[in-house]
């Protein structure tokens, strides 16, 4: 069985472990669709166990829609960048 000091968790824990500022930034950038994945995941959740009812799948729905709309807007956001040259 390893033992594990109290260096060794400190370093665990050490500041250069942290995200970078451009990983930070990746992920504010895709927190739009990170809550709306979660929301599909809520709207989902709870008709699991039951039959769907009509409130359900409008809920559902929307939901979807927000995550297209999310990816949609994340893939637009990118797009510039990946294009070689500019438009003509």
């Amino acid at each position: 069985m390893t033992q594990i000091t109290v260096a060794d968790a400190a370093v665990a824990f050490a500041p250069w472990l942290e995200p970078t500022a451009a990983e930070l930034d990746a992920i504010d950038a895709e927190m739009p669709l990170i809550t709306a994945e979660m929301d599909l995941l809520d709207a989902y959740l709870p008709v699991l166990g039951r039959p769907v009812a009509e409130l359900d799948e409008r809920r559902i729905r929307r939901a979807r829609r927000r995550v297209l709309a999310a990816r949609r807007d994340l893939a637009n956001r990118a797009a510039p960048a990946m294009l070689p040259g500019g438009a003509a």
